[in-house]
């Protein structure tokens, strides 16, 4: 075991763990914003394993997961409107503490990868895993002001 599958045990097990305790208990917010968060975990998670067993393919992997993740997260926020205008989830915190997660490990792997194509995948990653959640988040907890619901 090296120091990347360390990090992507210690990350899988403790981020995954909770966003599973927190899918599968409690109320409908809580449970919106864990699946949410459980895919901005899982997309580092994977970075860290393809650095630690030399696997270029799970780095696709973590790009699909964080193209289609908060995409999932939107259809999510969309067909439970009702039923979160009611009580919204307010997750900046945890939000923003995965996201700096992921800058972290997308950062520490461009470090260790050098320049090269490879690093720009990274740094596309990032962005898409970053923002794609920070907007999911927001879309969860209301939308954005001035933007109609149809």
């Amino acid at each position: 075991m090296n120091g990347w599958t360390l990090a992507a045990t210690v990350g899988l097990a403790g981020g995954l763990g909770t966003a599973l305790w927190g899918v599968a208990t409690g109320p409908l917010r809580r449970r919106v914003v864990a699946q949410n968060l459980s895919t901005a975990l899982a997309c580092p998670g994977l970075l860290l394993l393809s650095q630690a067993y030399g696997r270029p393919s799970y780095v696709d992997l973590g790009l699909v997961l964080a193209l289609l993740g908060p995409v999932g997260t939107l259809v999510f926020a969309r067909l439970l409107a009702d039923e979160l205008a009611e009580d919204p989830p307010r997750a900046w915190g945890p939000t923003w503490a995965v996201a700096g997660l992921g800058a972290a490990t997308v950062i520490a792997l461009c470090v260790a990868t050098g320049p090269s194509r490879a690093m720009v995948k990274l740094l596309v990653i990032g962005a898409l895993l970053i923002g794609g959640n920070v907007i999911a988040s927001r879309a969860l907890s209301g939308g954005f002001r001035g933007v109609r619901r149809g």
